[in-house]
């Protein structure tokens, strides 16, 4: 049988499907002991925080394929991976729909503020919360969506669904865009446009080098004193110290970042002291049905090793 190393998270279900066509050796990215169960192995099943670079396909061979239980591929290098014949295979619409109902909630959470009564509760508090606790309107607000791929366009949707006037830029063409999105009626607009316009910001730009710290000094002195800016995408995408100098700045804008580079981030990361930036643990993709989708991923990687084209490949 093929011998299949699983280097992190993966849900069981699948696990198991794999183990039913391959010796499956489950082996902890950063442990000791790695290279050992490479030196013989077939395949590899990464997510997140397996470095798949030179250095790790030296000490894998006879690997074939790699599956990445996920849709980002910022943590392979794939032209290293091309040069040495090994497929890439991934699972891009995984986890569309878990990301796109993260952002609204984390936007309604914002916009629509919500005590819950405690018991004896008195009348006067009761009250008191209702004239205080007023939200705003979505269908009030413009929201820019810096990005428009598969999360990107899903987002649109709802959010027109919902009656926001949405904002969206990409390195997409204007044209090419609207036949995706034939029912949204966005306004197609460079990044300068998109941040001066926006009551809300959210990021779903992919990794590549170019779009490192794409959010910088520049770009905040476009962005409005009281925005909304959301990143669930990448952590590189943001210069975290221009984000610190705008949040102080701008007391009534809100930072909520789902991603860090690095992940963690460290203990003394400087947003930790800053009152209006909110840091989540890298939650969005975080469901059932999400991540069951991206350890689907071992249906490709089976496919090569059976001779078969893969659905979803990289490379």
């Amino acid at each position: 049988m093929k011998k299949v190393v699983i280097t992190e998270t993966l849900d069981q279900t699948c696990a198991d499907w794999l183990g039913e066509r391959c010796e499956v050796v489950w082996h902890q990215h950063d442990a000791p002991g790695l290279d050992a169960q490479l030196a013989d192995a077939d395949a590899l099943v990464v997510r997140t925080y397996t470095e798949v670079n030179d250095a790790l396909l030296d000490q894998a061979p006879n690997v074939k394929v790699i599956g990445r239980a996920g849709v980002g591929l910022d943590n392979f290098d794939l032209p290293a991976c091309e040069k040495r014949g090994v497929r890439v295979v991934y699972t891009p619409d995984a986890n569309t729909q878990a990301v796109v109902e993260y952002v609204f909630g984390l936007i309604l959470d914002h916009y629509r503020p919500r005590t819950a009564l405690t018991p004896g509760t008195a009348s006067q508090q009761f009250h008191a919360l209702r004239k205080t606790e007023v939200g705003i309107e979505l269908a009030d607000l413009t929201l820019g969506i810096l990005g428009m791929g598969r999360i990107g366009k899903r987002i649109a949707t709802v959010a027109h669904a919902m009656g926001i006037n949405v904002l969206g830029c990409d390195v997409i063409d204007e044209a090419t865009l609207r036949k995706q999105l034939p029912q949204v009626p966005f306004s197609f607009v460079d990044h300068a446009a998109l941040y001066a316009g926006s009551d809300i910001v959210t990021v779903h730009t992919d990794g590549r080098p170019r779009n490192k710290q794409l959010l910088n000094g520049q770009a905040f002195a476009h962005f409005k004193g009281n925005a909304l800016l959301i990143n669930a995408a990448r952590g590189m995408l943001i210069d975290h110290a221009a984000l610190l100098d705008w949040l102080k700045q701008h007391p009534k804008a809100t930072a909520i970042l789902d991603v860090h580079d690095p992940e963690p981030p460290a203990t003394d990361h400087p947003l930790y002291g800053c009152d209006n930036a909110i840091l989540l643990p890298h939650l969005a993709s975080r469901t059932d049905t999400a991540l069951r989708n991206m350890s689907w991923v071992v249906r490709d990687v089976a496919a090569v090793l059976e001779g078969s084209e893969p659905t979803y490949a990289a490379v």
